[in-house]
């Protein structure tokens, strides 16, 4: 299991867009995708949990990938947060 910290930089947060683009990116990989948002847990593979974790500009989720291509996933998804999830 690995995990790590990130910041959204989207100005609208985690909304129906970027949202569907991080779950894409999830779904590639084999790995159990989350991300631990106040204490609440989403599955990254999920559009509706992504969704519902009202994830802000500036809010710090913290993705953990666990499975056999765990390593790859977590800086795939990492990447694609810090570049603005297509925006």
């Amino acid at each position: 299991m690995v995990s790590q910290k990130v910041t959204i930089k989207n100005p609208t947060g985690l909304h129906l867009r970027p949202a569907g683009i991080l779950c894409k990116e999830a779904m590639k990989f084999k790995s159990l995708v989350t991300f631990t948002f106040r204490d609440n847990t989403a599955n990254a593979k999920s559009v509706l949990s992504v969704l519902g974790a009202c994830v802000k500009c500036g809010d710090e989720i913290e993705f953990t990938c666990e499975g056999e291509d765990e390593e790859e996933a977590l800086k795939s998804l990492i990447s694609a947060v810090e570049s603005g999830l297509g925006e």
